[in-house]
């Protein structure tokens, strides 16, 4: 579980209005996850997240915050760049990590 902060570097403003530092691992661990369950190859699926990953941070070096919703939906987006499969699965499946 991510640490609550109220200062952080990346916030992800958080659907109850508290803020956490954005967890990388975290975003990286469920990308990874929707990609295995989509029978995407491990090699595959690790550059996929790489990508998806350093999407979202850039967006956060100019941004400081995201909420949960606009990380989810950019998630969803980037990963559909890389592999529609796998983000179908991301986006229906949110527990799958």
């Amino acid at each position: 579980m991510a640490k609550l902060v109220k200062e952080c570097t990346f916030c992800v403003v958080k659907r109850a209005g508290h803020r956490e530092e954005f967890d990388e691992r975290k975003a990286y661990a469920s990308c990874y996850a929707a990609c295995i369950n989509a029978n995407v190859p491990k090699q595959k699926a690790e550059r996929i997240c790489e990508k998806v990953v350093a999407a979202i941070k850039q967006h956060l070096r100019k941004h400081k915050e995201i909420g949960s919703s606009e990380l989810f939906n950019m998630l969803v987006r980037e990963l559909r760049k890389q592999d529609p499969k796998a983000a179908f699965m991301f986006e229906t499946h949110r527990d799958i990590s």
